[in-house]
């Protein structure tokens, strides 16, 4: 008996501590563990909230967010009658949707029903209309808790338009945020909800309301200034272009002068595989030698001056000339003599254009530069999509300046410009010396209302005086009528630019002549009177097999951009109005006007009126017509001055 009472008291012990370790886990520690099991069990998912859209112009769809759909099911849940009564209907609608047999998806399920599977994998990236068409399934019908059904959505960006102007609309992800996307993030974000869910078995989550705790809310909508239908025609002319000369590659930008919207930008570079794709934003990022490009900026700082006219003539001689121990060559043989300053630019005479700038800045280099610079071209636009290339200008006293520098900047090396920052100073000159600031959005949306809008921005009203202007835009003109340009001359459509064609490693010269390797553009405006647009092409190492000189190879690109935005877009909206006086037809006309304003009681004479007018007259009184010939009328079946009977017919002649 002592051992039993023994064995009693250590068992009474035993369950008195076991009650008192509930208390505590119950009472004492309770809100602690119960915290801790839904840490372990429970817990909020985020909802995605849809990025807002990115419009065209014009309202084209160029980027949005897409719900896709992941279907699970829960098969324990499924009440078993209901079960066995559906499950081959659901097979069947299953196996029409999404393939494989009818027998393989009910032997799927029952598996997952046996194995007490709740979180069973149906499909996934699925769009909305076959998620709202699975949902109708049998079984799946009745919802979540009495069907299993779970839908797990997720938002994918996607470009409804393709390729189009796919650098500039940029992305926001893992991968950066360049571009529209990631400039305007904080507006098209937005704000994200969450949904609780439950662990279940095999480490799955499952939702446990039909309900998000917290709906999301979409981001704001972005409206480029991207024209579709010049977008398209910039991309595929650069396109072309680089294939016929297997070009490394290549940018356009088309921008409209007034405002500064850019109307279409398109960034070409060559794969591996010799295609052509969207690879970077090379208009904004990359910072080359503009080449000739650049000697409009020359001329405009040096007619500022007041040191030369663009009637003041220099020596160009035989086409070859030696300055600072290094020799400069015009493209021409033989050289140009001497000429103009105006007819240097129009020929682009690198020799005409070192020695205008090195005998009238060479005492005083920094007073050229420093034109340069108040003419904003060493200043970054500022544009809010990242990765603009900085422009470098280099000053005396720099560690790259020399005595060649000088000279070596006139015709457009020795220095760095973005192709969008070489446009911006062109498309001032365009537009009568106001430099306005390269735009990319118009405007913020949420649905239909507009939450902010994106006026234009003036960097400088007035980069130069309103006569340098005038003077630089003939001058430009005169390219494409009689100098580098003039293969692009159309005496139907009138435009105006500079032809550019730049050395690249330009500083490593015994590198350069074993690969001549060049930089092609060709910069302007169109119409040459009262621009609408300006544009620039830039073609990087084209075939020089083939050719490499801006008119040749990227002049033809800005013509047929050109040309085809002049067509669509109709940029002249004139109409002759000047109608030629053709007497026959005016009496012929009055004469008909007369007779068919008076009320008929009898026939009329209709005897040498042309056909149509008869015909027309005798059908308006209520007579059918028939008639032979043509010309005008010899006889009438009824004569004139029968008594009108509406609804006969009367047969003309006509000679």
């Amino acid at each position: 008996m002592k051992r039993l009472y023994l064995v009693l008291v250590f068992i009474t012990l035993f369950l008195v501590v076991i009650v008192v370790q509930l208390t505590n886990i119950q009472i004492t520690d309770g809100e602690k563990y119960r915290n801790l099991s839904e840490q372990l069990t429970l817990r909020n998912d985020t909802i995605f909230s849809n990025r807002g859209n990115v419009f065209s112009a014009d309202g084209s769809l160029l980027a949005t967010s897409m719900s896709q759909y992941e279907i699970r099911m829960d098969v324990v849940t499924v009440n078993a009658e209901v079960f066995e009564k559906e499950i081959r209907n659901l097979a069947k609608e299953l196996s029409k949707m999404l393939g494989n047999s009818v027998l393989a998806w009910e032997t799927k399920i029952r598996k997952a029903r046996n194995t007490k599977n709740r979180y069973l994998f149906i499909e996934r990236k699925l769009g909305y209309n076959d998620y709202m068409k699975l949902k109708s399934f049998p079984i799946f019908n009745l919802g979540m808790y009495k069907g299993g059904f779970i839908a797990e959505q997720s938002t994918v960006r996607a470009h409804p338009l393709g390729k189009v102007a796919e650098r500039t609309i940029g992305y926001d992800d893992y991968r950066g945020a360049p571009g529209i996307e990631g400039a305007y993030r904080s507006y098209l974000k937005g704000q994200h909800g969450w949904r609780m869910k439950q662990k279940i078995a095999q480490g799955q989550w499952k939702p446990i309301n039909d309900n998000n705790e917290k709906e999301p809310i979409d981001g704001k909508d972005i409206v480029t200034t991207i024209d579709v239908n010049i977008q398209d025609i910039a991309h595929h002319s650069l396109l072309r272009q680089l294939e016929i000369y297997n070009a490394e590659h290549g940018c356009v930008v088309v921008m409209e002068t007034k405002t500064g919207e850019i109307k279409a930008i398109s960034n070409l570079g060559r794969s591996s595989l010799g295609k052509y794709y969207e690879k970077r934003n090379y208009a904004v990022y990359e910072s080359h030698e503009p080449g000739s490009a650049f000697k409009v900026m020359s001329l405009v700082a040096a007619l500022e001056s007041g040191k030369i006219d663009t009637s003041t003539v220099v020596d160009t001689g035989e086409g070859k000339y030696r300055m600072y121990g290094r020799y400069i060559n015009d493209s021409h043989r033989g050289g140009y003599g001497e000429i103009s300053a105006a007819r240097a630019l129009e020929v682009s005479s690198n020799i005409g254009f070192a020695r205008l700038i090195e005998e009238n800045f060479g005492k005083k280099p920094e007073e050229f530069i420093n034109s340069l610079k108040r003419m904003h071209l060493n200043s970054l636009i500022g544009l809010k999509i990242k990765g603009e290339g900085k422009p470098q200008i280099p000053s005396p006293g720099d560690e790259i300046w020399s005595k060649n520098a000088l000279p070596s900047i006139a015709y457009g090396y020795n220095l760095k410009l973005t192709p969008l920052q070489t446009l911006t100073f062109y498309n001032a000159i365009a537009n009568n010396g106001e430099m306005v600031k390269p735009k990319f959005v118009k405007e913020i949306r949420s649905r239909d209302n507009k939450l902010e809008v994106f006026d234009k921005v003036v960097i400088d009203s007035e980069i130069c005086s309103k006569e340098t202007v005038k003077k630089v835009q003939e001058v430009l003109k005169n390219v494409v009528v009689r100098g580098t340009g003039q293969k692009l001359y159309d005496e139907n459509f009138s435009m105006a630019g500079k032809t550019g064609t730049a050395r690249t490693e330009y500083g490593n010269y015994e590198e350069w002549v074993k690969n001549k390797r060049y930089i092609s553009s060709f910069t302007g405006y169109f119409p040459a009177e009262n621009p609408k647009y300006s544009c620039i092409v830039v073609i990087h190492k084209p075939d020089s097999k083939t050719g490499f000189y801006g008119a040749d190879v990227s002049g033809p690109v800005f013509k047929d951009i050109a040309h085809k935005i002049y067509t669509s877009n109709h940029i002249i909206h004139e109409i002759d109005n000047n109608t030629p006086n053709l007497t026959g037809v005016n009496n012929s006309f009055k004469k008909y006007y007369a007779i068919s304003n008076k009320e008929f009681n009898s026939i009329p004479n209709v005897k040498g009126m042309v056909g149509m007018d008869a015909i027309s007259l005798l059908e308006n009184i209520g007579l059918k017509v028939n008639y032979t010939g043509k010309g005008k009328v010899k006889k009438q079946s009824i004569k004139a001055g029968e008594k009108l009977t509406k609804g006969a017919t009367i047969v003309l002649n006509l000679i």
